[in-house]
């Protein structure tokens, strides 16, 4: 039985460190943080970044380990979820900046000149997208 658990143990601490390593290069590699803060003009604040998601993964961690229960009034959840979706935007749109993405899939659905209405429908879609699941799959 105990020999059971420490292999357990051992698993997940080397589980969630390949996958930390993975996230850390992909940023790393990438370029994502400097890039983030470069366009947000915010390069004094690299280090508070940085800090920002090694502190954000491990709450993410601690979060997903013990399934916490947050008893808040409803009205702060629209903060906390305002704030998570202008996270993952930025550093979606820093990734995209670094890959060339935008301009790679213009030339390939030929929208020469037209990469505002790319841009648009993302957008769109990723609104509409994120209201139907709130809609549906949570409420239901």
């Amino acid at each position: 039985m105990m020999i059971s658990i420490l292999a357990i143990i051992f698993l997940g601490v080397a589980s969630g460190l390949a996958v930390g390593s993975g996230f850390v290069a992909f940023l790393t590699v990438l370029g994502v943080i400097p890039r983030l803060t470069q366009l947000s003009k915010t390069m004094k604040m690299i280090q508070q970044y940085e800090w920002a998601v090694v502190l954000g993964a491990l709450t993410g961690v601690g979060a997903s380990l013990r399934e916490p229960v947050l008893h808040m009034p409803s009205f702060t959840l629209i903060f906390l979820g305002i704030t998570g979706g202008v996270f993952y935007g930025m550093l979606a749109a820093a990734l995209t900046e670094v890959l060339n993405v935008f301009p790679i899939l213009v030339k390939r659905i030929r929208l020469d000149g037209e990469i505002a209405i790319l841009i648009m429908a993302i957008v769109l879609g990723k609104i509409f997208g994120s209201i139907f699941q709130w809609v549906y799959f949570v409420h239901h």
